[in-house]
């Protein structure tokens, strides 16, 4: 129930009349919202009114998004005492910029303790049941126009962060510092660090060990830092990632091979175990994975066996009438690595033909560059352009124009980034594939696991017949 006052009570108040008076940092360079502007309105409404008992009750600083305010909270407290007769501002957005926290003020605080309301600007005062409707009114409006102050800020934003400028606010990564001034990051005496732990972790280190060489406390650290695409030029916002005017640490293609290297370590980690092929064969006759099974206690032999025929795990099952045969292991390996050999082979006999990716970037960066500069000079031509409107309309569409293309010329641009990380890739496994038969029985599990998983999409065991599908495609053509 709402703590209303009894008549006798609101009677014996005092008639005290309260300016509230609120100014947000934004709002104090603004004419007329300053503190002593909504004084003097203060004064001349209680010289209109004959009003001589009253007191300022004010806030500056202060946003109006919500009620946590002191001298709101002191009037809220007189007001409950019963030392209020009226509460006046020079505007309603003085007093809150929430619908909701206007209403509340007005259902819950004022009138419940008989507290008129007033707004100088609006002119109208809630001890009339028109003021009290035009209130409501209102009180949307102010709503819905912070609402639209909100949406012009996150595209104005998203448009920021477009053009390549850091975002700011929020945690500036490691290894770099905000420079407010160009409105993008610099790397910083850190920057170096970053690159370090980029090489150890490309060099086989975990984690971990990376964060006892670099004297980090976690290991989660390093993996932050490893993950922030920040450190390869670009601007993470809104789930996007947008190419930044920053100066990368690293390069896209290290950013890439280490992004990589996490999904093989993580692919590992859940088919952990010490064989080989562990998550990747699957059965020919239902399409369920199948597993390594010990068919030998003293040998320690294993079986490849369908999931379906195992009970244990329903929710693997495909087919329960499966009847693929089961294969042994060592059998199975050998097959797979033969094939793995001679695929290694074949491709180390095909001409690599030469990808045109890094030229189309090269060719859109040096079209780019063309642009901003003619975009530069259309700018220098606009600012000294006569005013005439008929003058300034040819100017100011082909900047329009411009700055289209380098945004088509900025996505294409990423488009080809991408394309060559993912090139990158496909080099990086065919040079380690070229050598392969010469370094295998070097090579320890785990690199085995990586270099497996890294060209190898599935196996598929049909009877006798083993058949080994290999990622990207034409990776041998």
């Amino acid at each position: 129930m709402k703590a209303t006052k009894n008549k006798k009570e609101i009677e014996n108040k005092t008639g005290k009349t309260a300016f509230y008076i609120r100014v947000s940092t934004d709002a104090q360079r603004e004419e007329g919202y300053s503190i002593d502007a909504q004084k003097d309105k203060a004064l001349k409404y209680c010289a209109l009114k004959d009003i001589t008992d009253y007191d300022f009750y004010i806030d500056g600083g202060f946003t109006g998004s919500n009620l946590d305010r002191p001298d709101m909270e002191r009037l809220i407290g007189d007001i409950k005492n019963s030392m209020i007769d009226c509460v006046v501002v020079y505007k309603l957005d003085r007093l809150s910029r929430s619908q909701k926290d206007t209403l509340y003020l007005l259902e819950e605080v004022f009138n419940p303790f008989g507290v008129a309301f007033v707004s100088i600007e609006e002119n109208f005062d809630t001890s009339t049941a028109t003021g009290r409707a035009m209130l409501g009114i209102i009180s949307v409006f102010a709503q819905l126009e912070r609402e639209n102050i909100r949406e012009r800020t996150r595209m104005g934003m998203l448009e920021r962060v477009k053009s390549g400028l850091w975002p700011g606010g929020g945690r500036i990564p490691y290894g770099y510092d905000y420079d407010s001034t160009q409105g993008i990051l610099v790397p910083n005496a850190q920057a170096e660090n970053v690159r370090k732990i980029y090489d150890l972790y490309l060099e086989g280190n975990s984690p971990a060990k990376i964060a006892a060489i670099m004297g980090m406390k976690y290991d989660n650290q390093v993996t932050g830092i490893l993950s922030k695409k920040t450190n390869a030029g670009y601007i993470p916002y809104n789930g996007e990632f947008h190419k930044g005017l920053h100066e990368a640490l690293v390069t896209l293609d290290t950013y890439q091979r280490t992004m990589d290297m996490m999904l093989d370590r993580s692919t590992i980690r859940e088919t952990s175990g010490n064989h080989l092929f562990t998550g990747l064969i699957h059965c020919g006759n239902c399409e369920a994975k199948m597993r390594y099974q010990k068919w030998n206690k003293k040998s320690g032999e294993c079986k490849i066996i369908c999931y379906s025929q195992q009970k244990s795990k329903l929710y693997l099952v495909k087919d329960p009438d499966c009847d693929n045969a089961r294969q042994w292991a060592g059998d199975v390996e050998d097959a797979v690595i033969k094939d793995l050999f001679s695929f290694s082979v074949r491709l180390s006999e095909t001409e690599n033909k030469k990808s045109s990716d890094l030229s189309v970037a090269e060719m859109l960066n040096r079209r780019y560059d063309e642009t901003s500069k003619k975009l530069k000079r259309l700018y220098s031509l606009y600012s000294g352009a006569p005013e005439e409107e008929e003058e300034e309309a040819p100017l100011l569409e082909s900047i329009n124009d411009l700055k289209k293309q380098l945004h088509d010329i900025r996505r294409q641009l990423e488009v080809e980034q991408e394309r060559n990380a993912i090139s990158g890739k496909i080099e990086r496994v065919k040079k380690s594939l070229e050598t392969l038969k010469e370094t295998w029985e070097f090579m320890t599990a785990d690199e085995k696991k990586n270099l497996i998983r890294s060209c190898i999409e599935k196996i598929v065991i049909t009877g006798d017949n083993v058949e080994v599908y290999y990622k990207f495609g034409t990776l041998g053509d």
